[in-house]
């Protein structure tokens, strides 16, 4: 990986991290408590695990636009993801390597809804608003300027949408809604709890330690998503709610974005490694179908309203 791909990149993700701190209380309510707590000594111990993305599948957009930004930085395109049920394809981007060692620049999952799977309603308004976006906007965007992909990645790719066209796609698709309104707002990072010190290096762990600091959490499937080779064990809260104001006026409380917590266990053939030792490329990788599709709801109401219950 060049310098100037580092410089970039390293530009890009601190802009994506300082926006949505402001916008998610629970980023700094998480990270002042394990300072408090001494799990850590400053926030440049944590690890993020990933950061996460959602998007409209249509031709101009989609994963196929945005993962040109990362592809160009150095990110590899890994495994496909198909959730049936809430009409989503994925793939997941492992990170570049940094002089020849695995680098703690984080995963990034993209996601992107099949537009064309919803109905006809459904399309028509997703359609009025992303037809504004007249070509592929990555084609257009010097990748290798960082202000720019910075700028790119927080201004809106269309116009605010109304009240009545966000509830309508709200009742057929809450990702659908959720992307309406927050265009490519970063979604969610998420701390590595395994690299943490005794007491708190485990889902378990530090999902009591959450709890007992008054973060509420999506149990969608379980508080506790575990993949079905043991290997990968995930929480997240429920999103924060924000008050959007629509183009017609109307203000409402919404579901914004969330933080997530990773367990990635020690994979069997690394065993005997000490765990001085232990690096990120000797844990279980990737990402699991089953726990992604529960950790989507943390945004949907069925979550989000139990919260504020």
């Amino acid at each position: 990986m060049k310098n100037n791909q580092i410089k970039t990149l390293t530009y890009v993700l601190d802009g994506l991290m300082r926006r949505y701190s402001e916008r998610v209380p629970d980023v700094n309510k998480v990270a002042n408590a394990m300072i408090t707590e001494e799990i850590i000594s400053d926030r440049g111990d944590i690890e993020n695990d990933h950061i996460a993305f959602r998007t409209m599948g249509v031709p101009q957009l989609g994963i196929q636009s945005f993962e040109k930004i990362f592809l160009h930085l150095g990110y590899e395109k890994r495994d496909f993801f198909n959730f049936e049920g809430k009409k989503l394809n994925a793939y997941w981007f492992s990170p570049p390597e940094v002089s020849g060692r695995h680098s703690a620049f984080p995963r990034i999952f993209v996601s992107e809804l099949r537009v064309d799977d919803l109905s006809e309603n459904a399309q028509r308004i997703i359609k009025s608003y992303t037809n504004e976006v007249k070509s592929d906007p990555a084609d257009s965007l010097d990748l290798n300027d960082a202000v720019a992909v910075n700028e790119f990645l927080h201004n809106p790719l269309w116009r605010i949408p109304t009240w009545e066209d966000y509830e309508a796609l709200q009742q057929e698709s809450e990702y659908a809604a959720w992307v309406i309104y927050n265009r490519y707002y970063l979604n969610h990072y998420t701390i590595s709890v395994h690299n943490l010190k005794n007491g708190y290096g485990t889902i378990q762990a530090f999902n009591t330690f959450l709890e007992g600091i008054g973060i509420k959490l999506n149990n969608a499937g379980g508080k506790i998503k575990i993949s079905p080779d043991g290997g990968l064990l995930q929480s997240s809260t429920v999103a924060e709610m924000i008050d959007a104001e629509f183009a017609d006026g109307v203000i409402r409380s919404i579901a914004g974005s969330y933080v997530e917590f990773a367990e990635r266990k020690v994979l069997p053939q690394f065993s005997g490694i000490t765990i001085d030792k232990i690096e990120r490329i000797h844990r279980r990788d990737g990402f699991e179908t089953g726990n992604a599709d529960k950790i989507f709801e943390s945004t949907f109401t069925s979550q989000t309203m139990n919260a504020e219950m």
